[in-house]
């Protein structure tokens, strides 16, 4: 099965004076559709700047990165953004004087992906889908718990119908139980609708649940594969 994601030899660092001081060196890997990907790393480690790079809010200093063999700056960093790849951040970054159902809408307004016809029957198919019934998506999402706005952030990052979602510690503010419940549902992503997950995080509890662990220490990659404990 062809990537969907690759990077090659990627760098990033700052220039202190004649010195670089490097947040990543050499990074290259290969993301494949159908797997849940964990980046462990302690906070330092690099591991949402990586993310910032794959995710195209960042640019690296060097290095390649490959969406299905293109490089992204070919693609165009706001075509990427808003067709290619879904983000769910540690902070949910919800529009809170909007509903549940309506956050989901605004992100599917401004995809050029195809759509349903019927974008609000499938926003609210998809909050289902994350647990949140239609009261709630009723809600202005100010009025969810921290659980249900990042359950309402991963619907809106699927809304645009991307395979490939990308979340930066998503579990970092929410309690074990609900974190669980997180985690179900990126692992559904991955394993039954055969999305590329890529969840950084320093949780280990999260690591245990994937597919392929990498951990990032001082800016380079090593591969556990399947995360044993």
């Amino acid at each position: 099965m062809p990537n969907i994601l690759s990077v090659r030899n990627l760098n990033y660092y700052y220039q202190d004076g004649d010195t670089r001081r490097f947040i990543l060196r050499d990074v290259s890997y290969d993301f494949e559709r159908g797997r849940f990907y964990v980046i462990l790393g302690e906070s330092g480690s690099g591991k949402t700047t990586f993310l910032s790079m794959i995710a195209a809010l960042d640019t690296p200093k060097s290095g390649e990165i490959l969406f299905e063999g293109v490089d992204i700056r070919r693609i165009g960093y706001e075509n990427y953004r808003r067709n290619k790849a879904g983000m769910v951040f540690q902070s949910y970054n919800l529009i809170p004087y909007m509903t549940a159902v309506e956050n989901v809408l605004v992100a599917m307004s401004i995809t050029q992906n195809k759509l349903p016809a019927d974008k609000k029957e499938t926003a609210y198919n998809l909050l289902q889908y994350v647990g949140i019934d239609k009261a709630k998506a009723n809600r202005t999402v100010n009025k969810l718990s921290g659980g249900e706005q990042q359950r309402v952030a991963i619907a809106r990052a699927v809304a645009t119908d991307v395979d490939l979602i990308l979340a930066d510690e998503p579990t970092g503010n929410l309690d074990e139980e609900t974190e669980a419940g997180i985690v179900e549902i990126f692992k559904s992503l991955a394993h039954d609708y055969n999305k590329c997950v890529i969840v950084v995080t320093h949780s280990s509890e999260i690591a245990a649940q994937a597919d392929e662990v990498i951990r990032l220490k001082k800016g380079v990659f090593l591969n556990d594969g399947q995360f044993s404990g």
